[in-house]
């Protein structure tokens, strides 16, 4: 099984245990211009048995040519995109919005979810009953994604309009920060004791809290936030910011 991720991917984590688990082999293409030391994501997925292979950001972007490289190299395997994200993710993460609906005694009025490449939003949206709203909150800035999950919503025989994508809350883009974001998933964990990650799931939470602040949502509806992990990203955000530690997630 080949992907492709960053250094710090969530997705190349989990593919990498998941390899270990069913005795897949796992081959991780990563997005870095350095091998001198493995952080603790990647130090997680070498312990597992994927093989890492780094390319420069440049070359990562031309997946097409890293593929057909593969190919030549390779007689069999299967290319899981960057992120999981492909028409069987959509399919699983349908199963999400059937959990959910047998565990409540009411449906949700609203779902909420973090997304990066937009599988885990298109299932939510796809099992969903058009009376209910889903919004995803994104970890990039800008309003590709929209199209992305329309392509895979298209796969999916689904055409509905009770969905969105709020940006206003990645806090500059993918796996950038601003103190309050800290602030926040600190004292949300103190309050709760749930921990978040300051990639996706902080970002979500600060921004459903902050809607609700503001009126976003009608009174008396009810939210169900989904938490989509990622907290082995912690060890690496700290692992940056450890000299400037007041910044540190606990």
């Amino acid at each position: 099984m080949v992907t492709f991720g960053g250094a710090f991917s969530n997705h190349i984590h989990a593919t990498a245990a998941a390899g270990k688990h069913f005795s897949i082999q796992t081959i991780g293409i990563i997005r870095s211009d350095s091998t001198h030391s493995l952080n603790p994501t990647l130090q997680f997925a070498d312990e597992c048995g994927m093989k890492l292979r780094f390319v420069s950001r440049s070359d990562f972007r031309n997946k097409n040519l890293l593929i057909k490289q593969l190919e030549a190299e390779f007689d069999n395997y299967y290319f899981l995109p960057e992120g999981g994200t492909n028409a069987l993710a959509v399919q699983g993460c349908k199963e999400i919005v059937t959990e959910i609906h047998n565990q409540m005694p009411f449906p949700p009025d609203y779902f909420c979810t973090p997304c990066g490449t937009g599988g885990t939003l298109a299932g939510i949206i796809a099992a969903a009953k058009s009376t209910q709203q889903i919004i995803g909150f994104s970890a990039l800035k800008g309003d590709f994604l929209k199209k992305d999950v329309e392509k895979l919503l298209e796969q999916e025989e689904v055409s509905c309009s009770n969905w969105q994508i709020n940006d206003d809350y990645c806090f500059g883009g993918y796996a950038k920060w601003q103190p309050e974001l800290i602030y926040f998933i600190n004292e949300f964990k103190r309050k709760y004791r749930i921990a978040l990650d300051p990639i996706y799931t902080g970002k979500m939470f600060f921004g459903i809290f902050d809607l609700v602040k503001k009126g976003f949502f009608r009174q008396n509806t009810t939210i169900v936030a989904v938490h989509t992990g990622g907290l082995q990203g912690i060890a690496g955000f700290n692992q940056v910011k450890l000299q400037n530690s007041q910044f540190l997630i606990e």
